[in-house]
């Protein structure tokens, strides 16, 4: 596997090569990261990974500051993976000109609910890395995990937005034998949380199994109710429609559905969804 650290290197390398894959992610790797990069290897002559801890896309100093860095265990998971590239920038080659003036994007609806809403900024912060990335990669696809389900529709907003001609691949969620999605906040919850964590998957799933018994309010109130007994300060339990994420107050048959949940607990948020 290349590592690259700077984008003139990294095009240097991925001159008139075809049939690129891409993986982006933040590092603090896990299965979930490797399916993405598995995925791509069985469909492309060549699939890279970045790592990157974006601080444009975190309102809250306190979590960049503990997001979980693994470059070690992160190497060996990409080597093991037969992963062919890996772009290791560093904030400066990222951000040469600093980060105060960046790109606006407008996202206009995708923006202003759910994690839009409750983390203001984040998305801009997303495109603005994932296009800078994207320039410096010019893949031919682009690998995603559906537990970020806005993030998936705000990228793939920003794909038809800049007008780059890559096919987007929004992979399942991987989940442990609990249910628990994989996330590289996992890691630092307490040995506590993490068995109370379950709760989120456990309301995915009451939800799904019960919508058509009783009105999506009631079961609402019940997953309100066991998130906060688990020990969660919950932000959201939301169901939408799972093409446009236009928010619905009841189930909608005539639709695809989804319910996409935001919870913290021992100072650790976690987000999740499920398609009913």
């Amino acid at each position: 596997m290349f590592v690259f650290k700077t984008q003139s290197d990294l095009k240097t390398y991925l001159s008139g090569k075809k049939h690129v894959g891409f993986v982006p992610t933040m590092g603090a790797l896990h299965e979930g990261h490797i399916a993405l990069v598995k995925a791509s290897k069985g469909q492309n002559s060549y699939t890279g990974c970045s790592i990157f801890v974006n601080p444009t896309q975190f309102n809250n100093q306190n979590d960049f500051d503990k997001y979980p860095i693994t470059i070690a265990n992160d190497l060996m998971l990409l080597l093991e993976a037969n992963c062919d590239f890996l772009f290791l920038p560093s904030v400066s080659e990222m951000y040469p000109e600093g980060m105060v003036k960046n790109k606006e994007y407008e996202l206009g609806y995708l923006d202003t609910i759910l994690e839009g809403a409750y983390r203001p900024g984040h998305f801009n912060g997303v495109c603005i890395i994932v296009h800078k990335l994207l320039d410096a990669v010019q893949p031919d696809t682009l690998y995603l995990g559906e537990k970020d389900y806005q993030q998936c529709m705000v990228i793939k907003h920003l794909l038809g937005h800049i007008g780059m001609a890559i096919k987007l691949e929004i992979c399942p969620t991987l989940r442990d034998d609990d249910g628990l999605a994989k996330s590289s906040r996992n890691m630092r919850l307490s040995k506590d949380a993490r068995v109370q964590a379950t709760a989120i998957y456990q309301c995915l799933l009451h939800i799904k199994n019960n919508k058509e018994n009783h009105s999506f309010k009631k079961l609402h109130a019940e997953c309100f109710t066991k998130l906060t007994d688990a020990g969660f300060v919950p932000e959201y339990i939301a169901l939408a429609n799972a093409t446009n994420l236009q928010i619905l107050s009841e189930f909608d048959v005539e639709c695809d559905m989804v319910v996409l949940i935001a919870a913290t607990i021992d100072q650790v948020r976690l987000i999740d969804n499920m398609r009913i």
